[in-house]
């Protein structure tokens, strides 16, 4: 990479066209970057807003680039440029956001390019690959003054938003505790050999900050959830939305005291990441204790608080208890009150929201604060999945010290908050 593309000022970076899409007639360019799994739901999302243009698609599979090209061509009725190296990307001014999904080892280099080259940017969860990269995401962008979006799409939702104000108000009294339940069923991923690169694969790209390990397809596209030079396991994946409904919910930020354990039950295949997997999270904030309890499942399991039906093997949701009572969410909020668990409030609206329509209103107003799912809250989300992934490769509790953003006492878990990064793809000390 060559540090000239990429090393703006702040004044530079702000200039880039931030006025230009300060009324809600002007046109928003953006670019979809990483576009074959959840990158086709940005395309469909941002391709149905009013005076808003899909200027550019990027992605490092030259297949599956050119079938979003043609998807974006006929939900839009014009083709998008395509690339498939983001930084060359960077290079058009015309070009005032881009929207990450690419895999987790890269969200956060290419979101500190992106403010770099004076572009808001979505980036989809988790914000970052470990705790480092986090800190980096949200330094680049107070530093740079851009939009960045999480995409922890509960923030917009309109139930989530009324059952986080309901428990504020009291509804299920003083809460002490919530938890975050993941149990979805995922099927072993068996084994693969190492094998050529195919033909369009841009693989170094891909590889980015992550070391050089031979092409497996395993270790590619979807899959790099469950291996750990790339991903963050099923709490980093699906379990990214419920950690931090579970966090909002109980109205606390970072831990004291973080212990994980579990493991890669049942199957016999090339996953690194843990299947099964149970976190607690103590939070001391105010002199008040509370819990946050994550749980990962990947096989059978029971439905608890009205999360899942019948014939669903999924039960994806939160818990949250209190005094009086406790609210489950899934699809939507229910209350449960007193010893019988009499049904209280019901939601006033239906889920509603749109995480990527509220990401372009916010790159209209050039308000921060009209983000829903800001670098802020997606930090401290993302920080616990590290902790937590990293106390259950340790084996061992971590006592946190958020003043310091260090584990107290414990050098060999603190180096675990950062990696070795692959030139020319290092996350800069100094965004």
């Amino acid at each position: 990479m060559e540090r000239r593309h990429f090393l703006m000022t702040s004044a530079a970076a702000t200039v880039a066209r931030s006025s230009a899409v300060a009324s809600p007639n002007d046109t928003v360019r953006v670019a979809c970057v990483g576009v074959r799994g959840q990158g086709s739901s940005h395309i469909r999302a941002y391709a149905k807003m009013p005076n808003v243009e899909i200027a550019a698609i990027c992605d490092v599979d030259e297949s599956v680039l050119e079938q979003r090209l043609q998807d974006a061509e006929k939900l839009t009725k014009k083709r998008p440029a395509g690339f498939t190296d983001l930084r060359k990307l960077l290079e058009d001014k015309s070009i005032d956001a881009i929207s990450i999904a690419t895999p987790n080892h890269n969200h956060a280099l290419q979101t500190v390019w992106g403010c770099q080259a004076g572009k808001d940017v979505y980036v989809e969860k988790p914000c970052a690959y470990n705790i480092f990269e986090a800190k980096q995401v949200l330094a680049a962008a107070h530093k740079y003054g851009r939009m960045v979006q999480h995409g922890t799409n509960g923030r917009s939702s309109a139930a989530m938003q009324e059952a986080v104000r309901r428990v504020r108000e009291g509804v299920i009294g003083d809460v002490y505790m919530s938890r975050g339940l993941c149990y979805k069923w995922r099927d072993t991923i068996g084994r693969t050999p190492t094998e050529a690169v195919p033909a369009g694969v841009h693989y170094d790209l891909w590889l980015g900050p992550a070391p050089k390990r031979e092409f497996t397809r395993n270790r590619f596209h979807y899959n790099f959830h469950w291996f750990w030079d790339y991903g963050n396991g099923d709490i980093g994946n699906q379990g990214v939305h419920q950690m931090d409904i579970a966090r909002w919910l109980l109205g606390v930020k970072y831990p004291a005291k973080v212990s994980a354990m579990g493991g890669h039950y049942m199957f016999d295949d090339d996953q690194e990441t843990p299947n099964t997997m149970t976190a607690s999270f103590e939070f001391d904030e105010g002199g008040k204790k509370k819990l946050l309890v994550f749980e990962v499942r990947h096989w059978m399991s029971n439905h608890e608080g009205e999360i899942g039906g019948r014939g669903d093997s999924n039960t994806v949701g939160n818990i949250v208890y209190g005094s009086k009572g406790y609210l489950s969410t899934a699809d939507g909020f229910k209350i449960f009150l007193g010893k019988e668990q009499q049904p209280g409030p019901a939601p006033s609206a239906g889920r509603g929201g749109d995480n990527w329509a509220n990401f372009i209103q916010a790159v209209r107003s050039r308000k921060y604060e009209d983000l829903n799912a800001p670098m802020e809250e997606g930090v401290p989300s993302v920080i616990l999945i590290h902790l937590a992934n990293i106390s259950y490769r340790l084996g061992r509790t971590l006592h946190f010290d958020a003043a310091t953003m260090s584990c107290k006492g414990d050098p060999e878990a603190n180096r675990m908050f950062t990696r070795s990064y692959r030139a020319p793809f290092i996350v800069p000390e100094k965004v």
